[in-house]
């Protein structure tokens, strides 16, 4: 397995980070089986707010796929007091067309709040099969380090072309900005 670089986007309050294959330079088609991104010390500008993702089709922006989605989290605090190893089921999807959440709360508080972690997406530019993917990430914040781990699949057998991550709420109800960190798109050869 080999890793090919695409593209790094960097954030500055950004409202959200776009692959769009094509564009500036970004390669997300049949050239590679598997797409993977890196996200870097992910920074919000609000606290307790979630590294989220989206995707879609050709010239589409709506950015609103069907996903379905199961969400896993382990979670210590610095004290050694809390702990948990749970099911989320508030960060899944059942045929949702949501941004798909990929981590727990980020704080914005301190310095060294943020988040890093791992996405990957199976066989984007598939003309006949669903698209699985899976992501693990590690966000701290709050005294807390939590690492979620999230797998699924986009109910959809047409190509994508285009990846969005941004911040959103617990509830999904507002969004926020990436203050800092960066996005690394990889392709596996």
């Amino acid at each position: 397995m080999g890793l090919t670089f695409i593209k790094a986007l960097t954030a500055s309050s950004s409202s959200t980070l776009d692959f769009v294959d094509g564009t500036s330079d970004v390669v997300f088609d049949n050239t590679y089986n598997e797409y993977q991104f890196y996200f870097v010390n992910i920074h919000p500008d609000t606290n307790a707010t979630i590294l989220s993702f989206q995707v879609d089709t050709g010239t589409n922006t709506s950015y609103n796929q069907q996903i379905t989605s199961t969400t896993f989290e382990a979670e210590h605090d610095e004290g050694g007091s809390g702990t948990a190893l749970q099911y989320r089921s508030n960060r899944d999807q059942g045929n949702g067309t949501e941004l798909q959440q990929l981590s727990e709360y980020i704080y914005e508080g301190v310095g060294d709040e943020s988040a890093s972690g791992m996405l990957t997406l199976y066989d984007p530019s598939s003309g006949t099969y669903v698209k699985h993917w899976q992501s693990v990430v590690n966000a701290y914040g709050n005294a807390t380090s939590q690492v979620s781990y999230h797998a699924g699949y986009i109910n959809q057998t047409t190509a994508l072309t285009r990846i969005r991550f941004a911040m959103t709420a617990n509830d999904m109800s507002t969004s926020d900005t990436i203050e800092s960190g960066k996005i690394y798109m990889y392709g596996v050869s």
